[in-house]
């Protein structure tokens, strides 16, 4: 009897550990995922200054106090939540300055998106919008939000923007303001 006992008992334990086998395997998965949120980034940088050279010159410098990465989504983007101050340097080192409270970089696109009191001051003069996009790929910005364009002479305020980035076609669209008329 002890033994047809002890023969029951570890046939249950063996259907058992089957049991609970095939029902892990299904949830591996799951289980891999654990502590791994959808809405939370893959990672967190703080203290950015980056610093992009091309033959030995900086070209643009990035600060910013906190970078997220989501990368790790469908449509792959970093979150620069407490702003940026970006710094571009020309062929002859003259330096143009973005500022924005926040900026978003989409990398599929190229697409910066800056958000909230967006200044870009240069030598030909300071836009200041809500909201700007630059085109990485084309080196283009543009935004259809109102903005303030100041050169030494004239103050243009209108209802969106289109540029190169280097401010040689600069076009404020549905132009108001002061603006200086040679004769």
């Amino acid at each position: 009897m002890k033994k047809q006992s002890l023969h029951k008992i570890l046939n249950i334990v063996i259907i058992l550990m089957m049991a609970m086998f095939f029902s892990c395997n299904d949830s591996f998965n799951q289980v891999q995922k654990i502590g791994v949120s959808e809405n939370e980034p893959i990672g967190i940088a703080e203290n950015i200054n980056l610093k992009h050279t091309d033959s030995g010159r900086v070209t643009a410098n990035l600060l910013s106090p906190k970078r997220l990465d989501f990368t790790n989504r469908d449509f792959p983007y970093n979150e620069f939540p407490e702003g940026i101050t970006l710094y571009l340097y020309d062929e002859q080192n003259r330096k143009n300055t973005v500022v924005a409270d926040y900026a978003i970089v989409y990398d599929q696109t190229d697409l910066l998106d800056l958000q909230g009191n967006v200044v870009i001051t240069s030598e030909n003069g300071v836009l200041k919008t809500e909201q700007l996009y630059y085109d990485q790929k084309k080196e283009w910005l543009f935004t259809n939000k109102p903005v303030t364009y100041k050169t030494e002479t004239d103050i243009i305020n209108g209802n969106g923007f289109d540029s190169d980035s280097k401010f040689k076609t600069a076009e404020v669209l549905e132009v108001t303001g002061i603006i200086s008329v040679e004769d």
